[in-house]
């Protein structure tokens, strides 16, 4: 596709410029800038006439040296200071200009790129847009609505859990059981390599006990019974979504030493211990605490289904590619924004730190369908003008607070700081146009049956077995100099 970009009546006149974009991918665009050498003249021009009456020459006083003698001596200055302006002006106007909806910001070698002397000045960049396709129809759908029904016994459960976050720990020469906490290095194999070592870390024995990039499905069944000093050998499942191909689905050996076991002793509720634990004024009101966090933990779960429900609906008539660098460059922002969203529903750091391990070995397939459901439900959000405003914010902000007890004003402060804003910005809109579709969907609610769960009974550590590291993919330029094929011979011919 070839445009032309005109000027038009402004207080700064635009650049005459042509466009050429391709689009190698659905949220890819390859973009090609010409811009004749009649307007470097003109910028070359602008900024000459600015600098000359204040230029500062040995043997003349300040500005009064001949342009020629600063045009020679301030060269290289100017003509970088224009080809900032040229680039910084240009990219404006084809972003204006162009029908697709940037997502990223543009991906260019700045030092690359030349100021010709003849000739067009080209240059070209690759960013990545939102995808076109056809809003789905998503009015009057059928979904089934879990429904969760919170229990005095799930409060006690969930009291239970938040009481042995402050138990008091006692070394014990007895055979560790489930619940009790183990003090413990790791060492995990591949035959004759070592592939990382887990220093000591402070663990709940629970039957499963997970990594960053894999699994011990037998912990519990491997640990309990151990006793300061013994050593356990077991197996550790490698996660299919490791990006070492080699190692996905592989079983790697892992050494656990235990250095101590320690049984807990949950602390009585005297109010003395409720004050501590957050100015509960009775045991009553801290069950209406735990109460309302576990609600607003079915509400999310049952807001994730309905999201799934809802996508998987549209997204048959939704069809486009990601690239994979889109993706790579995202899962740390998705996964960022997925925590973010559970504080806000009421899960404690355990839960969010066995979230995070998930994610991550999974990484590409969970970032994928987080985008493919970002990009359906922000297009009918723009269609139906559904928005965040100052209010949605406030709220957002206010049950973190209330879940991490922090101050608002400091939640508030680490979001901006964080660049986290337009994540809950995100987190909001979806959430709205979820909520809108449900209401106009014909909907029908069935029991959730909790025993059905297999999410309980694991403990989470943030270590890589693989020891990798997270790095962003960067995207190759199209041409090793950033300079569009052909450019040199069409600058040629204008010679």
């Amino acid at each position: 596709m070839s445009t032309s970009t005109e000027p038009q009546s402004a207080e700064k006149q635009p650049i005459q410029l042509e466009v050429q974009v391709e689009s190698p991918q659905a949220c890819l665009r390859e973009v090609i800038v010409t811009i004749p050498q009649a307007e470097v003249q003109r910028y070359l021009k602008e900024a000459y006439d600015e600098l000359v009456p204040e230029a500062q020459v040995p043997g003349f006083r300040s500005g009064r040296a001949p342009r020629k003698l600063v045009e020679k001596q301030f060269k290289d200055r100017v003509t970088d200071q224009v080809k900032g302006s040229l680039l910084m002006d240009s990219l404006g106007q084809v972003t204006d200009s162009q029908d697709f909806s940037a997502i990223g910001e543009p991906d260019f070698d700045y030092n690359s790129i030349n100021i010709p002397d003849s000739g067009d000045f080209k240059y070209q960049f690759q960013i990545e847009v939102r995808p076109n396709f056809d809003t789905p129809a998503w009015k009057g759908v059928e979904l089934s609505k879990p429904v969760e029904e919170i229990t005095d016994e799930d409060v006690q459960e969930a009291l239970d859990r938040v009481l042995a976050k402050y138990a008091s720990l006692e070394a014990t020469d007895e055979p560790a059981a489930l619940g009790d906490k183990l003090l413990l290095t790791g060492k995990f194999e591949h035959g004759d390599k070592v592939l990382s070592e887990l220093e000591e870390e402070n663990v709940t024995l629970e039957s499963r006990l997970s990594f960053s990039d894999g699994v011990c499905e037998a912990f519990g069944e491997l640990m309990v019974g151990a006793t300061e000093g013994d050593t356990k050998t077991g197996k550790v499942t490698i996660a299919e979504g490791v990006e070492d191909e080699e190692m996905r689905g592989t079983e790697v050996d892992v050494t656990f030493h235990v250095i101590e076991v320690m049984k807990r002793e949950n602390p009585e509720l005297t109010p003395a211990f409720l004050e501590e634990l957050g100015d509960f004024e009775s045991e009553e009101e801290l069950r209406d605490f735990v109460r309302d966090s576990l609600t607003r933990q079915a509400d999310y779960r049952t807001q994730q289904e309905l999201r799934k429900a809802v996508v998987s609906l549209l997204a048959d008539s939704a069809s486009f590619e990601l690239p994979e660098s889109l993706v790579k460059r995202q899962t740390m922002r998705e996964l960022e924004r997925k925590v973010l969203e559970l504080r806000r529903s009421g899960f404690d750091e355990d839960s969010i730190r066995g979230f995070v391990n998930a994610s991550k070995q999974n990484a590409q397939a969970t970032t994928e369908a987080a985008l493919r459901e970002h990009f359906i439900l922000e297009q009918i959000a723009e269609e139906e003008n559904v928005e965040a405003d100052d209010s949605d914010y406030d709220a957002e902000i206010a049950l973190i607070a209330q879940q991490s007890d922090t101050p608002e004003r400091r939640v508030r402060a680490r979001l901006e700081k964080q660049g986290q804003m337009d994540a809950l910005r995100n987190q909001i809109v979806e959430r709205k146009v979820i909520e809108m579709i449900v209401e106009s969907a014909k909907v029908t609610e069935e029991p959730v049956d909790k025993k059905s769960g297999d999410d309980a009974g694991e403990f989470a550590v943030y270590h890589s077995v693989l020891n990798t590291k997270e790095t962003d993919a960067i995207p190759e330029a199209k041409y090793e100099d950033n300079t569009p094929a052909g450019a040199e011979v069409d600058a040629d011919k204008k010679d």
